[in-house]
C-alpha cells in the first residue's frame, strides 16, 4: 500500500495517554481511540495492508 494520510484529533489526556479520534483520509473513515498504543495499532493496520480494525463494523467507526 502506498502513502496513507491520517489526521489525529486528541480530545482528552488521562492516565498518561491520549484519547481521541483518528481520520484515515484515503479510506474515508474515522475511528475513536483510547490510548496512543491503540492509535498506533490502527495506523499500522492500514499501512501494513491489514486494515481489519478499520474494515470491521463497530460503533466507533464512521464514514467521513
Amino acid at each position: 500500500m502506498g502513502k496513507q494520510t491520517f489526521i489525529v484529533e486528541v480530545i482528552d489526556h488521562q492516565k498518561s495517554t491520549w484519547q481521541g479520534q483518528i481520520y484515515w483520509l484515503q479510506g474515508n473513515k474515522k475511528i475513536s481511540f483510547r490510548s496512543v498504543m491503540e492509535m498506533l495499532h490502527l495506523m499500522d493496520s492500514v499501512v501494513s495492508d491489514e486494515g481489519d480494525d478499520w474494515r470491521q463494523e463497530n460503533d466507533n467507526m464512521e464514514e467521513m
